[in-house]
């Protein structure tokens, strides 16, 4: 598997080649670039697509530290469009990505084509789920994820996608993926939980921007999702039925519709 060394991170990534724009994936806290596996498959022939692993998370390399803020994530994805030679680029973020594709956005508008919000909000965590994140954090970093992952679960996925017995493979897959963290992880979860917010930043965005969220995400709420909507001029905001924080994952086809409907309405 390719890794690209960069801010002292060897970063996993994966790369399809392919015809130009690159198409980035960034995935969110937890998961890993998997979870974009059907959007990579159906658009490698139409993008050069592009995941990677964000630090200290999937087989990307932890440095150590308090935390992975997210402006050091930011940063990262920075130095991993240029390093890749990817500018400018499509840029698909779900929650904790979604957090480093808003920054992309305001500050580096020239390293994006467009720009796809997937489950996620520009506003700091909310001061009530801080306590109950802490103690999921606290517990994974002494004893690992596996004492976490069926508190975990609901809240990464839709209670369609827990119930549906056609997805019983998909949620054990997922399960594994997510008991199998490292203690580490606690450092990206301190990241994405001590977040600061980015709703007058926002206001800046000019690059085409799609919206998405999933009806059933309890994470980061449809009225989350909706005042990113509204304070980035332009944007295009699309609920996704049955879907919790994971619409990728949940919902593929529907997503990558809605990805492929976006993209279809941008200067080539």
């Amino acid at each position: 598997m390719p890794h690209l060394t960069i801010n002292g991170v060897s970063f996993h990534y994966e790369d399809t080649g392919g015809p130009d724009p690159a198409l980035i994936f960034s995935h969110g806290l937890l998961m890993s670039s998997r979870m974009f596996a059907a959007q990579v498959a159906a658009f490698r022939g139409r993008f050069r697509c592009i995941t990677y692993d964000h630090r200290g998370q999937g087989q990307s390399s932890d440095p150590g530290g308090r935390s992975h803020d997210m402006d050091t994530c930011y940063r990262d994805a920075v130095a991993i469009i240029e390093g890749l030679d990817a500018r400018p680029c499509h840029f698909v973020g779900l929650s904790m990505g979604g957090f480093v594709g808003m920054r992309l956005a305001a500050r580096r508008p020239d390293l994006l084509y467009s720009l796809s919000l997937l489950e996620t909000s520009a506003e700091p965590e909310p001061a009530e789920n801080v306590p109950k994140y802490n103690r999921l954090a606290m517990v994974a970093g002494l004893f690992g994820t596996r004492w976490v992952v069926n508190r975990v679960m609901p809240i990464l996925f839709g209670r369609t996608f827990m119930t549906d017995p056609a997805m019983e493979g998909t949620r054990g897959f997922w399960r594994r993926e997510i008991a199998s963290r490292p203690r580490t992880i606690v450092r990206a979860v301190r990241g994405v939980v001590e977040r600061e917010g980015v709703m007058e930043e926002i206001t800046s965005i000019r690059v085409p921007t799609l919206v998405v969220v999933g009806e059933e995400d309890t994470a980061t709420p449809p009225p989350k999702a909706r005042r990113i909507h509204e304070h980035i001029p332009g944007s295009r905001l699309v609920r996704i039925a049955a879907a919790g924080h994971s619409c990728t994952v949940e919902q593929p086809a529907e997503v990558t519709q809605v990805l492929s409907d976006f993209f279809s309405t941008l200067p080539q």
